[in-house]
């Protein structure tokens, strides 16, 4: 064991003098700095007996080798543990492997501080679910909460304590390969899930095994990056900036998330990672957050080609005085602080401070206790891929998936139609999990939609399947078969969409088409007269106009996870009625980006049914509307929306005002339907959008059942920030909208006096 003059008692034993102080049952919200005195005494007596360089290291987190997630600066990490200069790392992901580190962490440091294990635990750890972006569709808080309680529940089996996620990224511009970890464009859907993901990764008790720190990630509007151009510059309003992309972040904080992570891009000039204004004016002194601030990948260096800092040195300084704890793998922190700290440009109360928040969160999970406790390698073993863990993938699968279009019903499918299966992703095991897909198997677990149709049929005969193309390339050579093969069915199935790769961090794309000859395939399949099932895996919204003009029915499946093939069987064959909304708009074109559903007027408002009246707010060559609007999703029933209500037509300031509105279904399936409900405020000291959505309610309707909707809403729905910058509601009129998405509604009006 590791020993010097000052003190030679290793924390293991420090903890057992004080394991009468510690109280591992306490739920988070009892284990607040300002709740646990107990807490406090044990951390106020372990930083007494820490180093200043003891102290920098608990801000210090570098990656394994295990996975490698961008540039590697250094990889003389396990030196810097043995020497107490590391608090955290991240990319190990087997309690094995874990558990080694934290040995030395424990046995072979001056105090024996315990590890903090992190990994990109995104949408699913080894049961892999949909795409972030794909849950969303789903609209479904208990199943997307229900997603990350069974990702926690692998990744702790893994030796993991904390999670980067999830990505709360208010994102209009699908350019931006990262819409694909997000909720999309809206920020109170964004917001409810954002919630529903917090509570999921970390529970109601930190301290047991099974749950690991969830981090609020990209802080903040990095999904606004201009051009959609990933880590691009970002420029807004201080008004746009809490309109829209810091609600999500408020939200998830509410829900006591532990953890938050700067984000790559400069806000208003000043990069975020060095950014006073967002970490400490607003994250801690505003909202009063008291977990850590982790930076991403290197972003404290980032700030030098940034043009805001000269050197590593002054990014370094910035960084931790404008309020980040811990530096991501930039060594920014471990090779200066200490000379800044000397030279009184940093106070070593600031990382004093630091430090307490990262050993809190320790605390907090009963690292001190049992620094060994989540590496049970048969506990490990015995989660992976649990039978129920695959149910709930499959399920969610199901829920996330949006039926774009059903032209003549030709879904769902019956089971004694021969089907042609066509497209470069009809038997594909690889990209189907999509990408940040974690540990997730892609040769082995993962279910295509070939085996998918196969095991729900209980044979191939009727089946018969070629490629087709590639997903990207010029190669047409299969094209003959797969017009041989579709002559000789009676409904074509054709899989088709995007690589994993191509959606994601650094994957910006200008060109939303389906890549490569896939559109000239579905051409070609097209001239033989029959019906066309088109099936879609991507990451992101995609423009589909001659795609929806020649298929007879479109499934965005997203990118649906190891069991995704299993589900799309489902939902083809009627199993499941689906029952998703789309979370983003899609654009007809590139040229509309972005485009949103909750867009302002302007001056001169184009309205469509006007002819002649030129001179407004539109485009010459295609209309302002999108192919599928906002909260957009089909289902192979129907359902009727009728009798609006409210309670009454006038408002004061201290009344809630309750709406009612019955739905019908008037179909021949039993089916899901997600209510909708949006507002408008008509005028306002600022212009206010033509609609945002206030609530919805996603509940099941069997055939000819009518059931009535009741929503709230407080004075706090229709508040926003006024010109004054004050947060509040403003008497007036107002819109308010019920309907199945955000353009098909029905309407009423009432005021507020």
């Amino acid at each position: 064991m590791k020993t010097n003059h000052l003190i030679i008692i290793p924390i293991v034993v420090f903890a057992l003098i004080f394991s009468s102080c510690t109280n591992s049952s306490k739920s988070q919200s009892e284990l607040s700095a300002t709740s646990n005195p107990e807490m406090n005494i044990f951390i106020d007596s372990l930083l007494q007996k820490m180093t200043l360089e003891e102290k920098i290291g608990q801000t210090v987190l570098f990656t394994a080798g295990a996975d490698i997630t961008g540039p590697t600066l250094d990889e003389n990490y396990v030196s810097y543990l043995k020497e107490g200069m590391l608090g955290a790392i991240f990319n190990i992901h087997s309690a094995k492997g874990a558990r080694d580190f934290q040995k030395i962490a424990i046995e072979e440091t001056r105090l024996g501080i315990p590890l903090l294990f992190g990994y990109d635990v995104i949408h699913g750890h080894k049961t892999i679910f949909p795409i972030s972006l794909g849950e969303a569709a789903s609209w479904d808080l208990k199943m997307i909460e229900r997603s990350a309680r069974v990702a926690a529940e692998e990744a702790s089996a893994s030796g993991i304590h904390w999670t980067f996620a999830p990505m709360v990224d208010i994102a209009r511009d699908p350019r931006w390969g990262r819409v694909s970890e997000g909720a999309g464009e809206d920020v109170y859907l964004g917001s409810q899930i954002a919630k529903a993901r917090v509570r999921g990764f970390q529970g109601d008790d930190l301290s047991k095994n099974n749950t690991i720190l969830a981090c609020a990630k990209h802080y903040a509007a990095y999904g606004a990056a201009e051009a959609g151009r990933d880590y691009n510059t970002v420029d807004m309003s201080e008004r746009a900036l809490r309109s829209t992309y810091l609600p999500p972040f408020k939200a998830a904080l509410d829900e006591g998330v532990a953890t938050f992570m700067t984000s790559f891009n400069e806000l208003n000039g000043v990069p975020a990672s060095g950014n006073k204004f967002l970490l400490s004016d607003i994250l801690r002194d505003e909202w009063k957050f008291d977990g850590f601030v982790v930076t991403d990948y290197t972003s404290i260096n980032e700030m030098i080609p940034h043009g805001f800092s000269k050197n590593e040195k002054q990014a370094g300084e910035q960084a931790i005085n404008a309020g980040v704890d811990m530096d991501m793998q930039g060594g920014i922190f471990l090779r200066n602080l200490k000379n800044l700290v000397e030279e009184n440009k940093v106070s070593e109360k600031r990382i004093t401070t630091a430090a307490r928040k990262i050993l809190e969160m320790k605390y907090r999970l009963g690292l001190f206790d049992d620094p060994y406790k989540y590496f049970d390698e048969q506990r490990e073993k015995d989660t992976h891929c649990k039978q129920e863990y695959l149910d709930d993938a499959k399920d969610m699968a199901r829920k996330s998936m949006v039926l774009l279009k059903n032209e003549h019903e030709v879904l769902p499918l019956s089971k004694n139609k021969k089907i042609a299966l066509i497209g470069p992703l009809a038997k594909d095991e690889s990209h189907i999990i999509g990408s940040w897909s974690a540990q997730g198997d892609r040769s082995g677990k993962a279910i295509s939609v070939f085996e998918g149709m196969e095991a729900f049929l209980g044979t191939s005969k009727n089946i018969k399947y070629t490629k087709g193309c590639e997903i990207e390339g010029n190669d047409t050579s299969n094209f003959s078969e797969a017009i041989r093969i579709a002559k000789q069915s009676d409904v074509v199935v054709m899989v088709l969409g995007e690589s994993e790769g191509m959606s994601g961090e650094a994957r910006s794309r200008t060109n939303l088409d389906v890549p490569g000859v896939q559109k000239e395939l579905i051409a070609a399949i097209k001239k033989t007269g029959k019906p066309i099932v088109l099936v879609l895996m991507n990451g992101r919204p995609l423009t589909l106009e001659y795609e929806n003009k020649v298929a007879d029915a479109i499934l965005e499946a997203w990118f649906p996870g190891t069991m995704g093939g299993a589900a799309i069987a489902d939902v083809l064959f009627g199993a499941y009625n689906p029952s998703g909304k789309l979370p983003s708009t899609f654009p007809r074109n590139v040229g509309q980006i972005p485009i949103y559903y909750n867009y302002k007027n302007t001056g001169r408002p184009w309205d469509p049914e006007k002819k002649g009246d030129n001179y407004k707010s539109r485009y010459l060559d295609v209309p302002n509307s999108p192919l599928f609007p906002f909260g957009y999703g089909l289902s192979y029933t129907s359902f009727n929306y009728s009798d609006l209500k409210i309670n009454k037509n006038e408002f004061n300031f201290n009344e809630n005002i309750e709406v009612s509105v019955t739905i019908t279904n008037t179909g021949k399936y039993n089916g899901e339907e997600v209510v909708q409900l949006y507002i408008q405020d008509v005028f306002g000291s600022v212009t206010r959008p033509v609609k945002e959505l206030k609530r919805f309610k996603k509940m099941m309707l069997k055939t000819g059942e009518s059931k009535k909707v009741l929503f709230t809403l407080t004075l706090n729905d229709l508040a926003f920030y006024t010109q004054d910058m004050s947060f509040k509601a403003e008497a007036g009129e107002f819109k308010l909208f019920v309907g199945t998405n955000s353009d098909d509604v029905l309407e009423t009006r009432f005021e507020l006096k």
